[in-house]
């Protein structure tokens, strides 16, 4: 039975998702209804999510209240998508609404996740497939993909290997997830054993300083936590100035 979508976007990983859904379901299997993203450019020679939309004839929304006057539909996938969707905008979808999250939940809702797992000293991690209600990534899990953090790893990598874990796992669950094939499992049955958290984009910034009194291993932990060009670099606080921290700081720290 042909499934219908509203789809959610922004970054590489919405438009990666966006790229499967069209090359793996046919006309017959899946409708695109319209798709929701910025009008930000991923900048070279790769596609936004909105230029896969324009390219297979699919309309772009970059307004939610543009979903209030549009009918529901079965499904609603977000991926990255840069704003939260509330109930009135999660009701659109009949069957199911569901969210990437690439994290994983409970322990680290909300952003800059690969920065929060460095800092903590996190052994695992991994990404998340979790139904869409009123809270941020709070709704149940669908199905994830946990794995072991390398030893020193730099925040950059982490995203690179979550990046690719993500998709994996968007492509291989998909297909049960619009043919029902799964279980919830509520996120509060796991907050005992796997802890939990919510960060908030604006955090970034405090990690980004770090104290010059700090233990050795504290400051490096946090310059691999936040060095992630071409954002703003960590800073060292020594002697009540700021030092702009480089890669060639970092075995001084």
């Amino acid at each position: 039975m042909k499934k219908s979508v509203y789809y959610f976007g922004t970054k590489e990983i919405g438009a990666a998702c966006l790229q499967f859904l069209i090359d793996a379901f046919s006309n017959e299997e899946l409708e695109i209804k319209a798709v929701f993203t910025n009008n930000r450019s991923l900048g070279g020679s790769n596609k936004s999510v909105q230029d896969i939309a324009r390219e297979n004839s699919i309309p772009v929304f970059q307004d939610l209240k543009s979903l209030e006057n549009l009918e529901t539909a079965d499904f609603i996938i977000s991926v990255q998508y840069h704003q939260i969707l509330k109930e009135n905008h999660i009701a659109k979808a009949e069957e199911l609404a569901i969210n990437l999250h690439m994290a994983p939940l409970p322990e680290y809702r909300g952003c800059n996740q690969f920065s929060f797992a460095i800092v903590d000293g996190a052994k695992v991690f991994g990404t998340t497939i979790h139904k869409l209600i009123r809270g941020t990534d709070a709704g149940p899990i669908i199905v994830e993909d946990r794995f072991e953090i390398p030893n020193e790893i730099f925040v950059k990598d982490l995203y690179e290997i979550t990046y690719k874990k993500s998709i994996e796992l968007f492509k291989s669950s998909i297909s049960d997830i619009f043919n029902g094939n799964y279980d919830l499992v509520p996120q509060e049955k796991l907050e005992n054993s796997r802890g939990c958290s919510l960060h908030f984009r604006k955090e970034i910034e405090t990690l980004k300083v770090i104290d010059d009194n700090w233990p050795s291993e504290k400051k490096r932990r946090y310059f691999r936590a936040t060095y992630f060009p071409p954002f703003d670099q960590p800073k060292l606080l020594k002697n009540g100035e700021i030092i702009q921290l480089t890669p060639e700081n970092y075995n001084q720290l």
